[in-house]
């Protein structure tokens, strides 16, 4: 860019997780690139961790926390929220407001259509209505999906079908919509600084053992029970067989009780929370990553595995299938079909260098597509392009 600009990201939650990673890259990004950087995000709480300290460790992005800021439907927080981001962006006086999830994204907004910013820009990293939220709800969110839409220069979306649902509901003009993928440090994963053998022993993990991990919040939606669901027979039957859990999350306690209760607790290893830099040492230790969760922008733990070269078996949901691609980087399953996942569990079992052939084709699908330089990039032409051409974005 020629010149520096003022970039004011805004986040509903700094937790551990997939779009707060994209959007800690990309202030990371933007800051060593010269430009003043702010990020904006609500209260900071329960087991699912915290990006904070790597925000404020860069030492290049001013953090700023709103406490109305929250991620449930709230009027009254949303209402006081709503003006608190509007004093926020007056003294900050941002070139860009980049938006990310939905609460902020909503609130974030209108905040900054008020206050004329010129170039406001909104990144999809998961719609949050779907087929398993009340239609009232869903009804609530579209309406205010398509009010944000038409106070805002750019949609960015993190996959292809991100911008296909949300114009199916009739949300913003197709003109809008650009498919920006999430950056990943790619380095880590495609080099690690842990060696296979090492972990898995670490680990108390054998040679012969087969290990289907995840790397996901233990909550509603991720697919933990459909797991136990599908693979406790093939688990019984096969002492090779274990699950790794990487993460943490409200539904800890009942889903390793549920373990403990299925007789299966020496065969499922959680590790509980762990800081996201040390999330490549779990995946060189996996044989296979699972991912059966029921909905999802464009998941990063998918791509982080190809990243490691670990093959994925995962529910064909939303974005997945751009880069799980059935039977050449793994295998896609009908959410909720325990038959499918269970076969597919066996088939990786069975055919060990086939599902190696996947992780390597997935690792080069993945490398460059993925690197956080290229998002980065992409979206600085993006702010470039709005503010020189600014009738052309108008909403």
């Amino acid at each position: 860019m020629a010149s520096p600009l003022r970039i004011m990201h805004i986040s509903t939650r700094l937790i551990l997780g997939g779009s707060q990673e994209n959007t800690v890259l990309s202030c990371e990004g933007q800051a060593d690139h010269g430009h003043a950087v702010s990020l904006v995000f609500g209260p900071i709480f329960g087991p699912e961790g915290s990006m904070l300290d790597r925000v404020k460790a860069h030492g290049g992005i001013e953090a700023i926390e709103t406490p109305n800021m929250v991620r449930e439907l709230a009027p009254l927080k949303d209402f006081r929220c709503g003006r608190e981001l509007r004093a926020i962006i007056r003294e900050w006086k941002p070139d860009v407001v980049h938006t990310h999830s939905s609460k902020a994204g909503i609130l974030g907004r209108s905040a900054a259509w008020k206050e004329k910013v010129p170039c406001i820009v909104h990144t999809i990293h998961g719609l949050a209505f779907h087929p398993y939220m009340s239609k009232w709800r869903n009804a609530i969110y579209i309406a205010s999906e398509k009010f944000a839409a038409k106070r805002c220069h750019v949609i960015a979306c993190v996959a292809d079908a991100m911008r296909d649902q949300a114009l199916a509901k009739g949300i913003g003009k197709p003109s809008q919509y650009i498919t920006v993928y999430s950056g990943m440090e790619v380095e880590r994963y495609v080099k690690p600084a842990w060696e296979r053998d090492r972990v898995r022993k670490e680990l108390g993990l054998s040679g012969g053992d087969f290990v289907l991990g995840t790397v996901a919040r233990l909550a509603e939606l991720k697919g933990h029970d459909d797991l136990l669901d599908a693979l406790e027979a093939l688990m019984k039957a096969r002492p090779t067989l274990k699950l790794m859990w990487v993460g943490d999350g409200w539904w800890a306690d009942r889903l390793l009780g549920r373990v403990k209760d299925l007789g299966l607790a020496d065969r499922v290893i959680a590790t509980g929370l762990v800081p996201s830099e040390e999330i490549p040492k779990y995946l060189q230790a996996m044989d296979v990553l699972a991912h059966p969760s029921y909905r999802e922008g464009l998941p990063r733990t998918v791509t982080q595995a190809l990243l490691s070269a670990t093959p994925v078996i995962a529910y064909d949901v939303d974005g997945t299938r751009e880069v799980c691609l059935d039977g050449e980087t793994g295998k896609l399953v009908k959410p909720g079909d325990l038959t499918m996942l269970r076969e597919a569990t066996e088939w990786m079992m069975e055919h060990p260098g086939k599902r190696q052939e996947m992780g390597r084709r997935g690792q080069e699908l993945c490398k460059d597509r993925f690197a956080a330089s290229r998002m980065v990039e992409h979206l600085e032409s993006i702010y470039a392009d709005v503010l020189e051409h600014p009738r052309k974005w108008a909403p």
